[in-house]
């Protein structure tokens, strides 16, 4: 039988440019009407990553805590890498969507967050461990990109958000785009346009990637675009808007190495991979207790 969770602490960004405070504070009023018993604080950020170690510092205290993060898909992905780090612990974690992108959210949520929190139980929900050569290894809720989906995404960050600004940005992205070249466990190497790893079947607010992944399968699923004319990467980037790429391989681990520097995503925030880099993707199974 699920445990069921004894606090909740919301985490958000004051300084966002969206309504993460304001959320946050109806949320806490809306629990406080229904369950006055539940402990519920809210707890504000105040530097990049901070949400990361607030979670880490929650999760190795006593008892069953919710830790909500008030954000988009990015500042959720702190929150449950903060609470993956800490072994055995009995904090869950939840997303409030209040940012840009909410794939996570959008894909995986089945009720209300406050009546998901006010029936408390809690299930298990698979993660995407990556491990860059001996770096200690980090944890993604929803998809893990390298190629065009980081560099794209890089150049929406820097450009400015906003649909028209978004739309422009990747159509400008896209035809400069030059692909990476990496080397497969096998021995083999290909030059991609796209490499996504995903625990989601959608992101980007559009894109359906697959149509039967699911978050606690044990498994993820693997996008691999290999180098095609430009045209053609249009009609696939069509093709996964309307009606999606269909079916696609799934596994529990992949490896391979970077042959040259290249961006990679992480539930929306990008970092770089230097060349040389030994990449391990594994499915951690069962690692994070959420609600949905």
């Amino acid at each position: 039988m699920a445990e069921t969770i004894d606090s909740v602490l919301v985490v958000f960004n004051p300084g966002s440019t969206g309504d993460a405070d304001a959320l946050a504070r109806t949320l806490r009023d809306e629990l406080a009407a229904a369950r006055p018993e539940l402990p519920v604080r809210l707890r504000p950020t105040e530097y990049a990553g901070h949400a990361r170690d607030i979670a880490r510092e929650i999760a190795q205290g006593p008892g069953r805590p919710l830790i909500v993060s008030a954000s988009g898909d990015g500042g959720y992905n702190e929150v449950v890498d903060g609470i993956a780090g800490v072994p055995g612990t009995g904090a869950a974690a939840a997303v409030l969507p209040a940012g840009n992108a909410n794939d996570h959210d959008r894909v995986t949520a089945r009720r209300p967050l406050a009546e998901a929190i006010l029936d408390g139980r809690t299930e298990r929900m698979d993660l995407l461990e990556m491990r860059l050569g001996d770096a200690p290894p980090r944890y993604a809720h929803s998809y893990i990109g390298f190629g065009l989906t980081p560099v794209v995404a890089l150049q929406i960050e820097q450009g400015g958000k906003g649909t028209l600004r978004e739309v422009l940005t990747t159509i400008r992205t896209f035809w400069a785009f030059t692909p990476f070249e990496i080397e497969l466990s096998t021995g083999d190497r290909k030059r991609i346009d796209n490499l996504v790893l995903t625990n989601i079947g959608e992101m980007a607010k559009v894109a359906e990637l697959s149509e039967d992944s699911r978050p606690d399968d044990g498994r993820f699923e693997v996008v691999l675009l290999e180098h095609r004319p430009k045209w053609r990467q249009v009609l696939i980037a069509v093709k996964a808007a309307l009606s999606g790429l269909g079916r696609q391989p799934s596994t529990s681990e992949f490896r391979f190495t970077t042959c040259g520097p290249m961006p990679v995503q992480i539930d929306g925030e990008v970092d770089d991979v230097r060349a040389g880099t030994d990449v391990r993707v594994r499915c951690a199974a069962g690692v994070l207790n959420t609600i949905r």
